[in-house]
């Protein structure tokens, strides 16, 4: 297929629609909305008719002034959607930031499958979709038996979309329980939860669900032949399009409102959940060792209502001085969970240059921590963006010796997204990304790491 995919890409930040032109991967437009969580009743959760609204709309726009030949969508992890009988939800959407399951967390601990089964590191909140679904059921005994499918996200569009059921590979190996990625297959969570019968069918992210329902065609204009596929993981979705074009070794470091690196062809690997190191599952099924954090939330929190861009005088004065924030701002989750933040040396002012200078250094060095522990080998390619942030792509580069390279698009998960329309043997490859070119300061920048590994991490250095 040549043409046009519509990519359905729902971070835990914004909900974006892209537009993509096949053959040369290339983004012709780009529309967004804030992923507002709604506060409840009955728990916090995603705002999925507001979504579906925008999402239709834009479908409908970008039909008329392009044309649309498939649709394909990607999603953040964590989230499953529970539908009735009737085809619509039989709850909401839990937002895995909600802290309900935690209420239930020792009798979920009894039950989940261990860490060398499903890859899957025991996390806080939601983050495991086991907890989530455990929670939901023992809250509401009644729910179960409303329940007819369980979906992974990116596939409960793909059912608004097409009335087809189904969960992806990707999905289900992102923590959540419920998969054994060593045997590709459902985990024995799937039995102790009873929902064998109504887990959706593991399905790879590549088949088609089916074409767009009439109703949505007439609705948008677009044909009544236009397929759906599966959906993918929006992290497996950036590295998708690097499987296809590099030589291993080389690791994938996808950042928004999550920083997940992917080492492929490293070093051996033990995972260690303790540090948020984990398996995540490609688009082929293949497990994937990964490390991640929070870093676009850390951002945010450290920045607060902006700052101005860092000069060659505010980096230099930041390494000169040591000023340094050590983790972790966002303790949850990472390599350093538990971790509490504080500043080395004077804290920088709100919106200045030099404060843009320290976060960059921070993010770069938590990064290169994920990297070490998930046995990194080779080029780093930066998605998303903080592939636009010069202090974190220049720190990143001297404190790992690693040549960084650079994605060109502006939505690092809708080229993956998009080349799952393609058939395995005639997918197009990505274009190489570009090389970064270091800074003339890399030798005090890895002065400044040393420092900061000193003080954050006993043991090994970068």
């Amino acid at each position: 297929m040549t043409g046009h995919v519509a990519v359905i890409d729902i971070g835990k930040t914004n909900a974006k629609l892209a537009l993509v032109a096949l053959e040369t991967l290339s983004e012709i437009a780009v529309i967004t909305r804030p992923n507002t969580v709604l506060a409840g009743p009955p728990y916090r959760h995603f705002d999925v008719e507001g979504h579906w609204a925008f999402l239709l709309d834009g479908l409908a726009g970008f039909n008329a002034a392009h044309g649309i030949d498939a649709i394909v969508v990607t999603t953040h992890g964590a989230a499953a959607a529970l539908i009735g009988a009737d085809g619509q939800l039989a709850a909401p959407v839990l937002d895995y930031e909600d802290k309900g399951p935690e209420t239930s967390a020792a009798a979920y601990n009894a039950i989940r499958p261990a860490f060398a089964q499903s890859g899957s590191p025991r996390l806080g909140m939601g983050l495991n979709i086991g907890a989530q679904l455990f929670w939901q059921f023992e809250a509401d005994p009644t729910l179960k038996s409303r329940v007819q499918h369980i979906v992974t996200y990116p596939q409960y569009w793909g059912f608004r979309l097409t009335g087809v059921a189904a969960s992806d590979v990707t999905s289900l190996g992102c923590h959540s329980d419920l998969w054994n990625p060593f045997e590709r297959r459902f985990s024995s969570l799937v039995d102790r939860l009873d929902i064998s019968g109504r887990l959706a069918p593991a399905r790879p992210s590549g088949d088609v669900l089916g074409p767009i329902l009439p109703a949505l065609a007439a609705q948008t204009g677009l044909p009544a032949s236009t397929p759906v596929y599966c959906g993918i993981h929006d992290s497996n979705a950036s590295l998708l399009p690097h499987l296809l074009a590099q030589k291993a070794p080389f690791s994938v470091v996808s950042t928004g409102t999550w920083v997940i690196a992917m080492a492929i062809g490293g070093g051996p690997f033990v995972p260690d959940p303790a540090r948020d190191t984990l398996i995540n599952v490609n688009a082929f099924g293949d497990p994937v060792p990964s490390a991640r954090f929070m870093g676009g939330r850390e951002y945010d929190m450290a920045i607060g209502a902006g700052c101005a861009a860092p000069t060659d005088s505010d980096i230099a004065a930041i390494l000169d001085s040591g000023t340094m924030l050590l983790p972790a701002l966002a303790p949850e989750t990472g390599p350093f969970i538990g971790a509490l933040a504080r500043w080395i040396g004077a804290e920088p002012a709100p919106g200045s240059g030099q404060r843009a200078a320290a976060i960059g250094f921070y993010l770069a060095l938590v990064t290169a921590r994920c990297l070490a522990l998930i046995q990194h080998r080779g080029d780093i390619i930066v998605e998303g963006p903080f592939a636009r942030n010069r202090c974190f792509l220049d720190m990143l580069g001297a404190t790992t010796g690693a040549p960084i390279r650079l994605s060109a698009n502006a939505t690092g998960t809708a080229q993956g997204a998009a080349l799952l329309a393609k058939p395995v043997g005639v997918r197009p490859k990505a274009p190489m990304p570009k090389t970064h070119q270091p800074g003339l300061m890399a030798n005090r920048m890895t002065a400044y790491a040393q420092r900061w590994v000193a003080r954050t991490w006993p043991g090994p250095t970068i």
